[in-house]
């Protein structure tokens, strides 16, 4: 199992993963950390989506560049994401999660005792 943390620090969850600078791969076998690695997210939201993120919500192809960095990983967490992006994350068969836990070891944890679970009121809804 992959999880991809949203991070800017390496260490905090992000709060917001469009924003995020890289993804914390971490994999996890039999309940075990046994890799860890840092992986820039690749192109950035203020290059070439500037326009389109705030314009043309409904244009579902513009968030496949939030999980291109980690096509195998199996989940995806940050701490908040519009509903673009999680729609985004879901429709590459990769599990969207937003959590309130602060940072990735809390997570990793979590998700090893089964108690990392989404919170779907942390998903940014435009009105």
């Amino acid at each position: 199992m992959k999880i991809a943390f949203a991070t800017d620090d390496h260490q905090t969850i992000s709060p917001h993963l469009g924003r995020a600078q890289w993804y914390e791969v971490v994999t996890i076998e039999q309940g075990q950390v046994v890799n860890r690695e840092a992986r820039p997210k690749g192109r950035h939201h203020h290059q070439a989506e500037e326009h389109d993120h705030h314009h043309h919500h409904h244009h579902h192809g513009s968030h496949h560049w939030l999980v291109e960095a980690v096509p195998d990983c199996q989940m995806v967490v940050a701490r908040g994401m519009g509903e673009p992006a999680f729609q985004g994350v879901q429709a590459a068969g990769i599990q969207a999660i937003c959590t309130p836990l602060r940072t990735i070891d809390d997570a990793v944890q979590a998700f090893i005792n089964g108690t990392l679970i989404h919170h779907p009121e942390r998903v940014h809804h435009r009105h």
